[in-house]
């Protein structure tokens, strides 16, 4: 058998598509006569995949810390301008040598179909004049990415930023909450035009990217580069139409219920995040240090090496909590290939959701660390409707151990928050991939017709609540979800890993030691595997169908009720 080994040098510039070169050509030109001469093949484009892959990730998190890092930002332009474009049609060329090779067939079927299936669509869709609409197209998101980074309000005499400001969201007093959620509102739709054209633009270019690869539509063009070989664009309307079903009800009636709790009539957007007893805001910390130091004894206390895995982010510039001006919106854990050491981004504010912020990037982390010792880059890397499963289950696995955070009521309030939160997510993210569905399905449409057909999923699935004298912010509240510009599709797949998390739930609450196990059972295969066995070695179900979604509703609601 072939040995994995060290393959980049340690001094290569991976910045540098003239000092890359050689070494891809190498493996290019590479003689096979056996199985193990293909096995070490993919072992080395593997180790210098990862080589690539870091360096990208240390230009991409280096634009993110700080948009208005113009040195980043020309790093990031050059790489994706000068060395992406020109590494597509080699690394396409690859996949072309493995995938295609008589020798292929001789390698373990258990070990490389997962492999060999997925280049093999790579090299279907494949198309060299794809690769300029591709830079263009990431260029685009780097500019959406700094208009997000740059919004600011000033505030009660303070300028802060967008995810500062969403502390007054939860404030008791409403007058407080109202002038603030309208100042955000108010400083979004200054570049509401501004997105609209950058979404526009990428809107033409990716239909063009579809149709050079034979294919009507970018949806289903995305659908099969994604890989999605376990459920089709159907089954993901049929997944709208489960939580529609099973789970808008409930969100309808939570509202209610707050409005009635909170004395007011009708229901505004501006009260959705206060506590409905009036009680202050949950603050579990005040500083990234005591966010850290916190997470690190609640793993500990969960057992299972959490803790131990969580310590090994202190060291080596694996976290960045703190929001601050110019940073770019939003939370990541972005795996470093080559070093193996995650990287966790977000913009914690001091609030609970920075604390659920947290748990659900260390899911992330911990996925690329029980996978790391994989010498295979792309089994590293799981398909995401099981990697958000990582995340969001951890989000609840960690619920009876907020009390390094929080006191015994406290924990009840944030043990409520997070299963109300099953319904609300659920629901937008049903409108986020309807309203995709019919973007991209609807090529050419005016920002009119687009900003109809919001207003349609959002009384489809939307809350109960009155948009009076705010409707111009209400048809601009797809444009903060980043997932459209950068990310096209990919959210569906928050949805499909919710129902494994809250299948997680309610395995733990049963037998928790059995429930961690699988978890990490299911994480140790990284994307080896295909989707369903992933889930299979979680002990979940993969299940996109209202019969699995009226059962854990069920469950929750039944949670819901007796709380």
């Amino acid at each position: 058998m072939a040995t994995p080994r060290p393959y980049a040098p340690t001094t290569l510039d991976a910045t540098k598509f003239d000092a890359l070169e050689p070494h891809y050509r190498e493996l290019l030109d590479r003689e096979l006569h056996s199985a193990d001469d293909l096995e070490q093949l993919i072992f080395d484009r593997s180790d210098i995949d990862a080589f690539v892959a870091e360096r990208n990730a240390d230009i991409y998190i280096a634009t993110t810390r700080n948009t208005e890092d113009k040195a980043a930002e020309a790093a990031y332009l050059a790489f994706v301008r000068d060395v992406e474009p020109k590494l597509k049609p080699i690394s396409s060329a690859l996949d072309q040598k493995i995938a295609t090779s008589s020798l292929a067939s001789l390698l373990s079927t258990e070990r490389y179909e997962v492999l060999l299936r997925g280049l093999r669509v790579d090299i279907e869709l494949f198309r060299e004049e794809n690769i300029a609409l591709e830079t263009e197209i990431a260029e685009l998101d780097q500019k959406y990415n700094q208009i997000a980074g740059r919004m600011s309000v000033e505030f009660d005499g303070q300028v802060r930023t967008m995810p500062q400001m969403a502390r007054y969201l939860e404030e008791t007093d409403r007058g407080t909450r109202e002038r603030a959620w309208k100042a955000i509102a108010a400083r979004r739709l200054q570049d509401r035009d501004a997105i609209d054209d950058i979404y526009d633009r990428m809107l033409a270019l990716r239909h063009r990217i579809a149709q050079n690869a034979g294919y009507d539509n970018f949806r289903d063009f995305q659908h099969r580069r994604f890989k999605r070989f376990d459920y089709s664009p159907s089954d993901c309307m049929s997944m709208h139409d489960a939580i529609y079903e099973a789970l808008v009800p409930i969100q309808r009636r939570l509202d209610v219920e707050r409005a009635q709790r909170l004395g007011v009539s009708p229901l505004r957007p501006w009260d959705l995040s206060v506590d409905v007893l009036g009680r202050k805001p949950l603050r579990p910390f005040e500083g990234a240090q005591q966010l850290v130091d916190g997470c690190s004894r609640m793993f500990h206390a969960m057992g299972g090496g959490l803790g131990d895995m969580f310590d090994t982010l202190r060291e080596g510039d694996c976290l960045d909590l703190e929001s601050r001006a110019a940073k770019a919106p939003g939370g990541y854990q972005y795996q470093r290939q080559h070093s193996r050491r995650p990287f966790i981004f977000m913009n914690a504010a001091g609030m609970h959701r920075d604390l659920v912020t947290m748990v659900h990037e260390a899911g992330h982390a911990f996925h690329s660390l029980l996978s790391k010792d994989d010498p295979i880059v792309d089994y590293r890397n799981a398909p995401t409707e099981f990697s958000e499963v990582a995340s969001m289950s951890m989000e609840l696995l960690t619920l009876p151990y907020h009390g390094e955070f929080y006191s015994d009521e406290e924990c009840r309030r944030a043990l409520r928050e997070r299963l109300e939160r099953f319904p609300t997510v659920m629901t937008w993210i049903a409108t986020i991939d309807a309203f995709q569905h019919w973007v991209y399905t609807n090529p050419g449409h005016t920002r009119d017709e687009r900003t109809n057909m919001w207003r349609v999923l959002c009384a489809r699935f939307g809350n109960d609540i009155s948009w009076e004298g705010c409707e111009d912010a209400h048809d601009a509240t797809w444009q903060r979800q980043l997932h459209l510009f950068g990310m096209p599709f990919y959210y569906i797949e928050y949805g499909i890993a919710e129902t494994g998390a809250i299948q997680m739930w309610i395995h733990a609450r049963r037998d928790q030691a059995t429930a961690l196990a699988n978890y990490r059972k299911g994480l140790a295969l990284g994307g080896s595997r295909p989707l369903p066995e992933l889930f299979h070695a979680a002990g979940l179900r993969l299940d996109l169908t209202s019969k699995l979604m009226n059962e854990l509703a069920r469950e929750v609601d039944k949670e819901l009720t007796a709380n």
